[in-house]
């Protein structure tokens, strides 16, 4: 199972991109956990998971969860704010396969 964390300001703003991700995951038979959480519970949601996406609105805090993902041991990066915008599951799922391996 792919685990795939996405952080946001609040937490709300990638309900429906999880939505769009969890359906492409489906149709391909890629079995996953993809969650979104609020900026504050990502360093503690990130011992659970895989991959942290952040949010393009949070790109300023990937410094500050770098430190623990890297005490984790899982990837991070920001997504990618066309793919943000339009809700594309498909692109932001496909980008933290790439990233988990």
């Amino acid at each position: 199972m792919k685990k795939i964390l996405l952080a946001c300001s609040s937490g709300m703003s990638t309900s429906l991109l999880v939505s769009k991700m969890e359906e492409e995951a489906k149709a391909r038979g890629i079995d996953t956990k993809i969650w979104a959480v609020a900026q504050h519970q990502a360093p503690t949601a990130m011992e659970e998971a895989d991959v942290l996406l952040i949010g393009p609105q949070m790109r300023f805090m990937k410094k500050k969860f770098a430190k623990t993902a890297e005490e984790v041991g899982i990837p991070l990066d920001v997504i990618d704010p066309v793919a943000y915008g339009r809700v594309d599951g498909k692109a932001v799922l496909d980008k933290a396969l790439e990233l988990i391996g």
